[in-house]
């Protein structure tokens, strides 16, 4: 096994989203630092066959000096000779944002992700957990971020926790800041008082999924 662990720095601005910070981390891990790293030559099945793969990856990025994202996963794995190249975690993925006190304004975390760099298309799944810098936070099964579109979606049972209320539903269609969203099929708001925060529901609740009407592209797996 291979440990990642190092520092970029960037003058990139505007990064108001955890889902943008995935975006930029990813970046940055192809394009700088010296991990150790297994390269693999593809000469058959390249839709299945991974082209780099890096295990126990740890990184640091900066933001204008000071160390301002981290990403941790188990296992990264990049098939760059596919149709639609993508990059894949198997074990999930945790990317967070530091303010400037290093403690933690905004979160991703899925137990598998998949993203594809021509699509800018991320697609998280297992305990889907989504803390915004505004304060939101989102917990579903299944999470698509179209990043060229400005729009994250899932049709699954989802709990949005905004303030002291909780809203759940299934399907929901937001804004990547997710101060715009529809909610499909509501099920109710509590009070987060009332609602015990058992993350395991989204994973078990029932119900008819409701389509969000949002093209997915037929490379999603």
């Amino acid at each position: 096994m291979t440990e990642t662990r190092f520092l970029c720095k960037t003058n990139k601005y505007g990064i108001t989203t955890t889902f943008a910070v995935v975006v930029m981390l990813l970046l940055f891990m192809a394009s700088c630092g010296k991990e150790n790293k297994e390269v693999v030559e593809v000469t058959f099945d390249p839709e299945n066959t991974y082209t780099l793969r890096t295990t126990d990856v740890s990184s640091l990025i900066s933001d204008s000096g000071i160390t301002r994202y981290r990403m941790n996963a188990k296992e990264w794995l990049v098939f760059g000779k596919a149709k639609e190249p993508y990059s894949y975690f198997p074990q999930g993925v945790y990317v967070e944002k530091f303010d400037s006190l290093f403690n933690v304004e905004a979160s991703v975390k899925a137990d598998t992700a998949y993203y594809w760099d021509k699509k800018g298309l991320y697609k998280l799944i297992g305990h889907v957990s989504i803390l915004s810098q505004e304060g939101k936070k989102l917990d579903t099964s299944i999470l698509y971020f179209d990043q060229k579109e400005d729009q994250i979606y899932t049709d699954e049972y989802f709990e949005l926790e905004e303030g002291d209320k909780i809203i759940t539903g299934i399907g929901f269609k937001s804004n990547q800041n997710m101060t715009k969203y529809k909610i499909f099929n509501s099920q109710g708001t509590f009070p987060v008082s009332d609602t015990a925060r058992d993350t395991s529901r989204v994973n078990t609740a029932t119900g008819d999924s409701v389509a969000v009407n949002i093209a997915k592209p037929d490379s999603i797996k």
